[in-house]
C-alpha cells in the first residue's frame, strides 16, 4: 500500500477513536439516568455490535480508497461547530431524559399550526426538544444524532453514495446533469454528501419540516444546483418520471406501516425508468438478528412508536410489493441500504 494510503488510514482510524471515545464515555455517565431498557445487552451482543462496526469503518474507507466518493468525505465531520456546539447539546440531552421520564410524547412549541402535518410526524421523535418543530431543534439535531450513535450517523449515511457514483459512472455522458430527489432530507447531511462527491448535477430535497429545511438550505449554500421543497413525501408535488435518481435516509423506521406504501408508490412514481433507488434505513430482524437488543432497546426507549413494527416489515420485501427491482441489500451497522430500479 502507497505510503499516502498508509498515512490516510491511520489519520481516519485516529479521529474516529478521538470521536467516539468521549462519545462512549458520555454515553456509559448517562446511564443511571437514562430510561430503563428492555433488556441489557450479553458480551456476544456486544460482540457483534463492534464487529458491525469495524467492518462499516472498513467499508468506509475502502470505498474513498476505490474512488466511490472523495477521501475528503472521510474527515468532512464538522468537529469544530460540534465543539461549539456542546453547551446546547448538554443542555438538550437533559431535557430529554426529563421529557422520557416523564413520557411527554407530544410536547411541541406553542404557536405551531400543528393541523398542517400528518400525525405521525406531531411528536417529539427521540425525545428531542420541539420534535422537528423549531429553528432550535434543527440547529442540534445533526450532533445530537452523532452523539446518540456515537459519531457513526454520517460515516453510515454516506453509503449511499458508492451506489450512486456506480449508476452515473454507467449512465450515458451525453444525457446531462443527473436529477438527484432526497426524501425526508431534514437538515441536508446525506445531501451535503452527495453533491460532494457529484457536484455537477442537480439536486432536490423533499421535507416536512420548513424549520429544517431552512436549516438545509443554509448548510447547502455550495450545491449549484438544488431546489427544497416543503411537502409530505406522501403526495409528492413533482411529475412522474422526473428523477434519475431517488434516495432517502432514516425516514421509513418513523413511518406508520400505511404511510411507507404511500411514499414507495411515491418514489416509483416520480422515478424514471431504468433509474436508481436507494434507501437507507435501520437494519432489520431479516438480515440483523444478532443487533436484535439494541434495535429492540432503541424502539423501546426512544419514543419511536413506528419501529417495532418496521424491524418486523422488511424493506427489500415492500420495494418488491411496490414495483421495485431490488439489487442489492447491504448491512451499514445499525444500518442497511437497499438498491432498487
Amino acid at each position: 500500500m502507497p505510503a499516502a494510503h498508509t498515512l490516510t488510514r491511520y489519520a481516519y482510524r485516529a479521529q474516529q477513536a478521538a470521536v467516539r471515545l468521549p462519545l462512549v464515555a458520555a454515553h456509559l455517565g448517562l446511564r443511571p439516568f437514562a430510561a430503563r431498557r428492555a433488556s441489557v445487552p450479553v458480551p456476544a451482543d456486544l460482540k457483534a455490535l463492534q464487529l458491525q462496526l469495524r467492518l462499516l469503518l472498513d467499508r468506509d474507507y475502502a470505498n474513498a480508497a476505490q474512488g466511490l466518493y472523495p477521501e475528503r468525505l472521510l474527515f468532512e465531520l464538522p468537529i469544530a461547530d460540534y465543539v461549539k456546539q456542546i453547551p446546547a447539546l448538554c443542555t438538550e440531552v437533559v431535557r430529554s431524559i426529563r421529557r422520557s421520564k416523564r413520557r411527554e410524547v407530544r410536547d411541541l412549541p406553542p404557536g405551531v399550526e400543528l393541523g398542517n402535518f400528518p400525525d405521525y410526524f406531531r411528536r417529539n421523535f427521540h425525545w428531542q426538544t420541539d420534535g422537528y418543530f423549531s429553528d432550535r431543534s434543527a440547529a442540534v439535531y445533526d450532533i445530537g444524532v452523532e452523539f446518540l450513535f456515537l459519531g457513526t450517523a454520517d460515516v453510515m449515511r454516506r453509503q449511499i453514495v458508492p451506489p450512486v457514483t456506480r449508476y452515473l459512472r454507467a449512465r450515458d455522458p451525453d444525457a446531462g446533469p443527473a436529477r438527484i430527489l432526497d426524501v425526508a432530507c431534514g437538515t441536508g447531511s446525506a445531501l451535503n454528501q452527495l453533491a460532494l462527491a457529484h457536484p455537477n448535477e442537480k439536486y432536490w430535497g423533499v421535507d416536512l419540516s420548513p424549520y429544517y429545511l431552512r436549516h438545509a438550505g443554509r448548510r447547502l449554500g455550495h450545491v449549484r444546483d438544488l431546489s427544497l421543497i416543503t411537502e409530505n413525501a406522501e403526495q409528492l408535488p413533482l411529475a412522474d418520471a422526473s428523477f434519475d435518481v431517488v434516495t432517502s435516509v432514516f425516514l421509513f423506521h418513523e413511518l406508520p406501516a400505511r404511510a411507507r406504501r404511500n411514499v414507495l408508490a411515491e418514489m416509483r412514481r416520480v422515478l424514471k425508468p431504468n433509474g436508481l433507488l436507494v434507501i437507507e434505513d435501520a437494519a432489520q430482524l431479516t438480515e440483523a438478528s444478532d443487533l436484535r437488543v439494541f434495535l429492540e432497546n432503541f424502539s423501546a426507549s426512544m419514543n419511536e412508536p413506528f419501529f417495532a413494527d418496521y424491524l418486523r416489515d422488511d424493506l427489500g420485501r415492500a420495494l418488491t410489493e411496490a414495483g421495485f427491482a431490488v439489487s442489492a441489500e447491504e448491512r451499514a451497522f445499525l444500518s442497511k441500504v437497499v438498491t432498487a430500479s
